[in-house]
């Protein structure tokens, strides 16, 4: 089997991974590698925008103390400073690679605000910033000669000293590479690079309801700690607040930016129920508001809430959010400026991930990780409203940054076995391996969602462990594929989050447990796996 080699190898498509791969690619070859299309991101589906002090009615300070105040006490302090002063130095690339932010009529940008922020500091592209931003960079890397994209290739696992120690007496807890799954023919090939970026976003799809793309399986995360590589905070997975309920149908979200535009929430009597739970009351952190809903829906038994936008004016309602607006009339027959916009919430943003330094390195030499993937210390508990595009922007600049600076690998003769399947067998039983993907996302819906307690979390372990042996014992067994693949990723992403989740007895930011319900700083520090 002959290796693909390249200087760089990016694994994942969305901002942090096609960011990251345009700085490298002025130093060496690029090979990024994406297990469906470049534009299948999260990224392509942000919808609110990318937070940035830009206005001379905003200041350094008051975006940092809004991160810290969503993050509940566990933000790094380090890495929102730096990634709240670096953010205009980031938004000047995006304009100058041709991101079109929306101004106002006065010329300069239109500025929306979110939940917890308190100024209006969200730069964005009418209600697609992210798809926006995704075209640009995708047009920028197709046009750069220096990078190959391998499309329809998912990686499988890690290349580290464990796979070549016989070669290698002398090197220890080192990333060379990745077997990747050619899922055209299903063959296994080596991608060999000095250095590896995991960009391969999150790992929301691990619960039942989720406004997460069907690529969302935590690949990155799963195979890092099964290389063990430290993972953090995975107990903190954000539920959005709003996603369009349709049953039936996968959630669509509801951008943040309707809050952020002055939309109101009500319960099924037609009441507005926030002021019950927050004084910032639409505008609260995601978590609150969340399980506000959550909360309203369970005490008068309603299958949602209702989000009101009746009250504004309605050419600006349709005008800046034309997608929210086309999707709501599509699928319901609704038109959002003359009547409510039914909403439940949905799994969207996991929180935790592959722990870094505030360059992106992992605890794995030669491994960096950035975006959704990654733990930078910078959302803490929990996140605020678009700090993600931004936080995977800042800190793939300073993973590039400092891979450039890097002298370059000096293991290049170390010899890589090939990818070995000669024992394995058929696919036989794979009708019934594959009913634990939908048993795994019920019992993570049911049991590790917005609100939690011990038992619970108990029980979701016990069967979590058992399905984690069934589809370990059968990925050992079989010719690999990419739902195979994504099954067992999802399976070691739920074990992390309910390992992580129990080992908390308290209530912050997005993790709430019913019998836990506050907070006890002998847990301010991070769960690391």
């Amino acid at each position: 089997m002959s290796e693909i080699r390249s200087d760089y190898l990016v694994i994942g498509s969305g901002i942090a991974g096609l960011s990251f791969a345009l700085k490298v690619a002025e130093f060496g070859t690029v090979n990024i590698i994406t297990k469906a299309h470049l534009d299948d991101t999260n990224t392509a589906l942000a919808q609110g925008g990318v937070a940035a002090v830009i206005s001379a009615d905003d200041d350094i300070e008051s975006h940092v103390r809004d991160t810290h105040i969503a993050g509940a006490g566990l933000c790094h302090e380090d890495a929102v400073d730096v990634m709240v002063s670096e953010a205009p130095r980031r938004i000047r690339e995006l304009l100058d690679y041709g991101v079109p932010f929306d101004l106002n009529m006065d010329g300069g940008y239109d500025l929306a605000r979110e939940g917890g922020h308190s100024r209006y500091r969200i730069l964005h592209v009418a209600d697609e910033t992210g798809r926006s931003i995704q075209e640009v960079l995708i047009r920028k890397v197709r046009e750069n000669p220096n990078i190959t994209i391998y499309e329809e290739h998912m990686a499988v696992e890690l290349i580290t000293d464990h796979h070549v120690l016989n070669n290698l007496q002398s090197a220890f807890n080192i990333c060379f590479g990745a077997y990747v799954l050619d899922e055209r023919n299903e063959d296994v090939r080596i991608f060999r690079a000095d250095y590896i970026m995991l960009a391969s976003g999150g790992a929301s799809r691990v619960y039942l309801h989720t406004t997460n793309p069907n690529v969302a399986t935590g690949d990155g995360i799963a195979m890092a700690y099964r290389a063990g590589v430290r993972i953090a905070n995975m107990e903190f997975v954000q539920f959005h607040p709003t996603a369009l309920y349709n049953p039936g149908n996968p959630p669509f979200l509801i951008s943040e930016a309707c809050r952020g535009f002055g939309a109101y929430l009500r319960n099924g009597s037609g009441e507005r129920f926030m002021e019950k739970y927050d004084n910032r009351l639409e505008l609260a952190p995601r978590d609150i508001v969340a399980r506000a809903i959550d909360a309203e829906c369970k005490s008068r038994g309603d299958a949602c809430a209702y989000l009101d936008m009746t009250h504004l004016p309605g050419k600006k309602v349709l005008s800046h959010f034309p997608n929210i607006t086309a999707q709501c009339r599509e699928q319901l027959r609704i038109d959002i400026s003359k009547e409510l916009i039914p909403v439940v919430p949905a799994a969207h943003y996991v929180c935790g991930g592959i722990m870094t330094n505030l360059n992106g390195q992992t605890s794995m030499h030669n491994l960096f990780a950035a975006g959704e993937t990654a733990h930078t210390g910078v959302h803490g508990a929990n996140r605020l409203a678009s700090n993600s595009l931004l936080e995977a922007l800042v800190f793939a600049h300073r993973a590039a940054k400092r891979v450039i600076e890097k002298k370059r690998n000096i293991f290049n003769n170390v010899y890589i076995p090939d990818w070995d399947d000669t024992d394995v067998t058929n696919q036989q039983e794979w009708r019934l391996v594959r009913n634990n993907r939908s048993e795994l996302q019920t019992i993570m819906w049911d049991y590790v969602g917005i609100v939690r307690s011990t038992v619970h979390l108990n029980r979701a372990l016990r069967r979590m462990s058992t399905l984690y042996d069934e589809i370990e014992d059968y990925y050992r067994r079989t010719r690999i594929n990419k739902d195979m693949l994504e099954l067992r990723n999802l399976s070691a992403v739920a074990y992390l989050i309910v390992r992580s989740a129990l080992r908390r007895s308290e209530s912050r930011g997005l993790h709430y447990m019913s019998d836990y319900p506050e907070k006890d700083d002998k847990f301010l520090k991070d769960t690391i796996i």
